[in-house]
Formats: C-alpha cells, structure tokens, sequence
C-alpha cells in the first residue's frame, strides 16, 4: 500500500550555506533540499535507507517555498520537490538490505 504525504519548507536566505554557493548569485544546495526531504520523512520510517537515485532540474532559490511530495510503500520512497508547479529535483529512496549495511 503507498502513502502520500506532502510538506513545504523554505530555506532562508541568511541560511549559512548560502554565501558560498554562489557568492552573488545564491542557489540551495541539493544537500540542504535532500536533507529537508529526509527530515520529512520522520521516526517511522527510521530504518537506513539507500539514494538509489536523485536528479536536480532547476534550482532553489532563498527565500523560495519548496513543495515536496512523498511516495511511501514498505521498501522505497519516491519524493518530488516542486516550486509553484515547477519540478526542481525527484528521488528515489530504498530500503537498505542487511547485506548492504553490513558492507559500510
């Protein structure tokens, strides 16, 4: 059975990833959006997950309401990060087999 959750955030523009990235010319990280997107995801779903994949589209800029939705099923997670309908990044998120984790 999937789950769908949906979140917004927003990264601020005295956010101190900023001023690096790019000085003049400030753009979110990805790590930051991947970050807010596990946030989202909570205690439930705690098990170690895998990024199987994620693609960046379009930036985030300061200041920007990000919209992200999640698909949850019992072994992955797809997440979609849009800003007023635009897609900016999409993922997904697996679950980590034992195997896996005994590896790291």
């Amino acid at each position: 059975m999937t789950t769908l959750r949906h979140h917004q955030f927003r990264i601020e523009a005295s956010h101190p990833s900023l001023p690096g990235h790019f000085p003049g010319n400030p753009l979110v990280p990805g790590v930051v959006i991947l970050d807010h997107v596990l946030q989202l995801l909570g205690p439930e779903l705690d098990s170690p997950r895998q990024l199987a994949w994620v693609k960046f589209v379009r930036p985030l800029l300061p200041d920007q309401v990000a919209d992200v939705e999640l698909q949850i099923d019992a072994t992955t997670v797809r997440f979609k990060v849009t800003h007023a309908g635009i897609a900016l990044a999409s993922g997904l998120l697996r679950q980590e087999s034992p195997e896996e984790g005994a590896a790291t």
